[in-house]
């Protein structure tokens, strides 16, 4: 069960992460922050209510509302060093985030055994190729790589207070619940300095409503990333669950080959490859 929900919490970040790439080409990052987190935190609360989760209210809600501060701060962060920084650099760099959850695996009394270890080693190999690490080229700014692990270390954090926000799955709706009105209230007063400093909050031709039903994949993918990570680190080891979750940039150099038409590198296929290795050893283990 813990490799099932960690690959599928892959699939929906990778999609996300792919989708929310492909809006902020037309529309303000943070304005596809903010939309697609609200309209995510609006189908929550009517699952909320509808689930009765309000009943499950307790002190591990301070998790979700953790993650809520930490994520768009994250995200923001990644988005910014994308836009300065070449992605073969920053891409590989921001997988660095799988190691803040298992180090507290590791912290929490998990040992995985020879076989787990080895999967370990080869997929986290894999999704550095598979980012296309640039080996030559100019050299990065120092803020790039800066701000790259900053939100490397906030998407770290994101895993592993989500994983301790609910026991149980009505309790689970209500912290991601929580975690995303806490996102759009950052997210919402980051655009508004953002735009009292002058930078637009809408492209030019206004609110682009044609891109509504987008906006609401990549709010309701992440979201739905959010919790089945939290249910495979429930029912398994973190080390694990992590790790096969941290497979989303395999998912979205797949997805922007196959819809966009990119060629992947022979590096980026070697990547993918070896992930899938470290993949089956995980499991097999």
């Amino acid at each position: 069960m813990t490799a099932l929900f960690a690959l599928a919490t892959s699939l929906l970040w990778g999609l996300a992460d792919f989708g929310g790439g492909l809006l902020t080409r037309r529309t303000p990052a943070l304005t596809v922050v903010v939309v697609s987190q609200a309209i995510a935190g609006a189908v929550l609360g009517v699952i909320v209510a509808a689930t009765g989760g309000w009943g499950e209210a307790g002190p591990r809600l301070w998790f979700a509302v953790g993650a809520g501060l930490v994520g768009p701060v994250a995200l923001l962060a990644f988005y910014k060093a994308l836009a300065q920084g070449p992605m073969g650099v920053v891409s590989p760099l921001a997988t660095l985030s799988v190691a803040v959850p298992v180090g507290v695996g590791l912290l929490l009394g998990e040992r995985p055994g020879p076989v787990q270890v080895a999967g370990i080693a080869v997929a986290v190999g894999g999704v550095v190729l598979a980012g296309g690490p640039q080996l030559r080229g100019a050299a990065v700014q120092r803020q790039t790589i800066l701000l790259t692990l900053v939100a490397a270390l906030g998407f770290g954090t994101v895993f592993a207070l989500i994983a301790e926000a609910s026991t149980t799955l009505t309790g689970l709706f209500l912290a991601l619940f929580v975690q995303r009105v806490v996102n759009v209230a950052v997210g919402g007063a980051a655009l508004f300095v953002s735009v009292r400093r002058g930078a637009p909050a809408l492209p030019e031709g206004g609110f682009p409503w044609a891109s509504l039903p987008a906006l609401a994949f990549v709010g309701l993918a992440d979201v739905a990333a959010n919790g089945t990570y939290s249910i495979a680190a429930q029912h398994g080891p973190v080390t694990v669950a992590a790790v096969l979750a941290s497979l989303y940039p395999v998912v979205t150099a797949l997805a922007a080959r196959g819809f966009l038409r990119e060629r992947l590198r022979a590096v980026q296929a070697t990547g993918a490859g070896l992930a899938l290795a470290g993949t089956l050893l995980l499991a097999a283990g």
